[in-house]
């Protein structure tokens, strides 16, 4: 850390140096140029940092082609997929180790499911712990040509960020991974 702080500090001097010598006469101009090239840094960082959020935006992660469809890693490792379910746009994680489709608080009130009158019938262990269940019927649920008017599914009200996409839905499809992408192809 030591020798990484005083690297940084001579680079720093040297820096200053430089623009001390060449605007000497004009040390206003020198500050605006400083301050210029300083947004462009912070703009620089900003935008690696927002990427993440910005990029399904700029590049898709999920391309249609009739029966197939092909889904790019992202960037947590893990491969999304959103449905229109209900005439709304969910996006669903992949999750070939559950059985279920579980949404999230979140997804559910989107979808206009009520969570105060559903029956919290179980409970789930997950990642997070163990969260609270309610079974619900999903009307229709489509992933290109696939459409699915009773999807059986639960909702939590544990802290999921995501909801899952379990095999009750990816049954329909034979799924393949090759690198860092994933293709469905309708079965």
């Amino acid at each position: 850390m030591f020798p990484r702080l005083v690297y940084l500090l001579v680079l720093l001097v040297a820096i200053s140096g430089w623009m001390l010598v060449e605007f000497r006469g004009s040390i206003g101009r020198g500050l605006r140029m400083a301050a210029a090239w300083g947004m462009i840094f912070v703009g620089l960082i900003a935008g690696y940092g927002l990427w993440s959020d910005i990029r399904p935006q700029i590049l898709p992660f999920q391309n249609a082609e009739g029966d197939r469809i092909e889904v790019r890693r992202s960037g947590d490792g893990h491969f999304y997929l959103t449905l229109l379910v209900q005439g709304t746009k969910v996006r669903f994680l992949v999750d070939t180790g559950a059985s279920n489709v579980v949404l999230s608080a979140d997804d559910a009130k989107r979808l206009g499911i009520r969570t105060d009158g559903l029956s919290w019938i179980g409970e789930a262990s997950t990642a997070n712990g163990i969260v609270r269940i309610a079974r619900v019927t999903l009307s229709d649920v489509r992933l290109g040509e696939v459409s699915d008017s009773r999807l059986p599914a639960y909702v939590t009200d544990g802290a999921m960020q995501v909801s899952l996409l379990g095999m009750d839905f990816l049954r329909h499809w034979r799924l393949e991974i090759d690198g860092d992408r994933m293709i469905l192809t309708l079965r």
